[in-house]
C-alpha cells in the first residue's frame, strides 16, 4: 500500500485543514511614500487642470446669462436654471444638427475602419513597386497640419462639385493615415502562417483578408473606431470649409454659430455650453463601452 500524504489523507477522510494564502506585504520607508504620496497629489492636480474646463461647462449650463457673465469660473450657479437646454430643445434646431453628426460619424467610422484595415493590409503583405514610397508619403501626411491642407480641400470640392453636399463633407475625411499605421503595424504582427491554410484551399487575397486576417484584427479595430467616431462627431475645420448651408450644419459648426445676437440678446454662455455637454455624451459613451478591449495583441494567433 503507497503511502498516502497527510495532507490528503485528512482530505479523504472528511476534515480537510483549511489552506491559508499569505500575502506578503510590502514596507515603504518613509522616502519612498512621500515620493509616492507626492507622485499621487501630481497627478490628481493635473487630472483637476484637464478636467476643470468641463466642470465649468457643466455648471455654466445650469446659469442665466448675467450669472454666466458676472461668474463665469463659479462652479455653483447663484441661481440654478434649466432655461439653456429648454431653448436648445425648442429654439436651435438641435435634433437637426444632431442628425447630420450621427449620420456623417457613422458613415465616416465604418469607412475608416474598413478602408484604414483595408489600406494597412496591402501595406503589410502585398509585394509591389513603390510600397515604400506609399508609406512614406503616409508618414509624411501624418506630419502635416490639417490646416495646411484645408484651402486645398475646398478648391478641389469646388472643382468636383461636391461643396455644400454630404458626399463633400464625408469623403475627405473617409480615409485616416493614422489608422493605416495602426492597422499595418498589427499586421505584420501575425504570423503569415495564419493564412497559408486559406491560400492551399485557392482563397484570393481579399478573401483570405476577409474570412481569415480581420476577424483576427477585432481587437486592434477597436483603436481606429474609437478614434474615428471621435474625431469625426467632433470634426470642425472641415466641415466649415466643405459647407455653408445651414440645413448640413453639424452640431460642433451648429454650437459654434450660436453667438450673441442671434437667438436672443445676452451672451448665451449657458446655451453653448450646454450644447457643448449634450455634444460631449454619446463620445463618452463609446468610449467607456469600448476602452476595456482596446488592445494591440495577435496571441493566439498562430496555434495548432
Amino acid at each position: 500500500m503507497s503511502a498516502i500524504p497527510d495532507a490528503a489523507r485528512v482530505a479523504i477522510q472528511g476534515n480537510p485543514t483549511p489552506i491559508r494564502s499569505f500575502q506578503r506585504k510590502v514596507h515603504l520607508g518613509p522616502r519612498a511614500r512621500t515620493t509616492l504620496i507626492l507622485s499621487y497629489l501630481i497627478l490628481i492636480l493635473l487630472a483637476l487642470i484637464y478636467i476643470y474646463p468641463f466642470i465649468i461647462s457643466v455648471a455654466g449650463s445650469f446659469k442665466t446669462d448675467a450669472d454666466a457673465t458676472q461668474n463665469p469660473l463659479s462652479l455653483v450657479p447663484e441661481t440654478w436654471s434649466n432655461a439653456a437646454y429648454e431653448r436648445l430643445f425648442t429654439t436651435v434646431p438641435l435634433l437637426q444638427w444632431t442628425g447630420n453628426s450621427a449620420f456623417i460619424t457613422i458613415v465616416v467610422t465604418l469607412g475608416r475602419v474598413f478602408f484604414d484595415s483595408l489600406a494597412g493590409y496591402a501595406l503589410s503583405r502585398l509585394r509591389f513597386p513603390g510600397r515604400g514610397v506609399i508609406f512614406a508619403g503616409l508618414i509624411a501626411v501624418m506630419a502635416v497640419p490639417n490646416v495646411v491642407l484645408l484651402i486645398p480641400r475646398f478648391l478641389i470640392l469646388k472643382e468636383l462639385g461636391l461643396y455644400n453636399t454630404y458626399g463633400g463633407m464625408i469623403i475627405p475625411i473617409l480615409i485616416d493615415a493614422a489608422g493605416i499605421f495602426i492597422m499595418k503595424q498589427f499586421f505584420e504582427s501575425i504570423p503569415v502562417s495564419v493564412e497559408e491554410a486559406a491560400r492551399i484551399d485557392g482563397a484570393g487575397v481579399f478573401r483570405t483578408f476577409w474570412t481569415v486576417v480581420l476577424p483576427m484584427a477585432r481587437p486592434a479595430l477597436i483603436t481606429p473606431f474609437i478614434l474615428s467616431f471621435q474625431g469625426s462627431w467632433n470634426e470642425f475645420a472641415h466641415f466649415v470649409v466643405s459647407r455653408n448651408d445651414p440645413a448640413l450644419n453639424t452640431l460642433t459648426t451648429g454650437v459654434a454659430s450660436l453667438t450673441s445676437g442671434q437667438l436672443g440678446s445676452g451672451n448665451q454662455y449657458p446655451l453653448q455650453l450646454g450644447a457643448a455637454v449634450l455634444m460631449s455624451i454619446p463620445v463618452a459613451v463609446v468610449f467607456f463601452i469600448f476602452q476595456k478591449r482596446i488592445m494591440n495583441t495577435s496571441e493566439g494567433g498562430d496555434k495548432g
